[in-house]
């Protein structure tokens, strides 16, 4: 992946500036998904026209016919920063040759079996690897990263509490 300082990712950035500089609400985004169970614990999960299956190892009750949830959280996570990286690298006119993250997370059952209060059920630490190759300089792709850090949505999601509002509709 070569970043070019007058590529697409630019005009989306400079369209979108002067949307919100038009008009405010501009800048408010909505995304939707709505998931079926299936089966003992699968899900099947829909955003926009997308499909997205979910499931879990037969050790959790599944069939492991796709990832699992907290896989398709690291999904989404590599996926963001993936994203924030070409438009930041872009923005700052810094080339990258190659890009490829790996994340792995921390999980302790026993906060999602119910077996130990005092255990969170999520990760209890997340790690990403980025693979970074192109001709800047160390300390180039390092203000790289430090920006991605600081906006990337799925990290910002991990990292600043988020309210969510649950509605209970029975049928």
């Amino acid at each position: 992946m070569t970043t070019d300082v007058g590529a697409p990712l630019n005009a989306i950035t400079r369209a979108t500036a002067q949307a919100v500089a038009d008009d405010p609400a501009n800048a408010l985004a909505v995304f939707r998904a709505s998931g079926v169970a299936e089966s003992a614990v699968a899900t099947v999960v829909e955003a926009r026209t997308h499909t997205v299956r979910v499931d879990e190892p037969p050790a959790l009750g599944g069939a492991d016919t796709a990832a699992n949830p907290v896989e398709v959280y690291l999904a989404a996570l590599i996926a963001c920063q993936v994203v924030t990286y070409r438009f930041v690298a872009e923005q700052r006119g810094i080339v990258v040759d190659d890009l490829r993250i790996d994340a792995e997370g921390d999980l302790d059952v026993r906060g999602f079996f119910g077996l130990d209060e005092s255990v969170r059920p999520g990760f209890q630490a997340v790690r990403l690897t980025v693979h970074l190759r192109g001709p800047e300089s160390a300390e180039r792709y390092a203000e790289l990263q430090r920006e991605v850090e600081r906006r990337c949505p799925v990290l910002d999601l991990t990292i600043e509490p988020t309210p969510v509002r649950t509605t209970l509709v029975t049928e």
